[in-house]
């Protein structure tokens, strides 16, 4: 068994499942948008220094959390940019759930 061409099993499947199909399929609408396109792109910057900052033990302050959170109502008043977030978000799940499947395998998982 060739540890490359089973990665290029699992790569191929990822690319053909239905979160993935989805995802793209989304992806590319709202990219064709560009004012949706940059809505979306800053919603997606803002989450990512919450997050960061979370990671580093940063405090969030409120101005901060209540700009994310304003940016997601935005978001999700249009159907096509909530659409997408979901279509994202399942994505990711699906993603993480393989990560970790990984990890376990291969003994780096959590480990007890």
């Amino acid at each position: 068994m060739n540890v490359y061409d089973q990665a290029h099993g699992l790569a191929k499947a990822i690319k053909e499942c239905e979160e993935y199909k989805q995802y793209a399929q989304l992806k590319a609408t709202i990219d064709a948008n560009e004012s949706l396109a940059k809505m979306v792109k800053d919603f997606q910057a803002k989450q990512f220094e919450v997050q960061t900052k979370q990671m580093m033990g940063e405090e969030i302050g409120p101005d901060i959390m209540s700009q994310v959170q304003e940016l997601y109502q935005i978001m999700t008043r249009d159907p096509l940019a909530a659409q997408y977030m979901q279509a994202e978000m399942r994505f990711s799940l699906m993603m993480n759930d393989v990560y970790k499947i990984l990890g376990e395998a291969i003994g780096l998982g959590n480990q007890k």
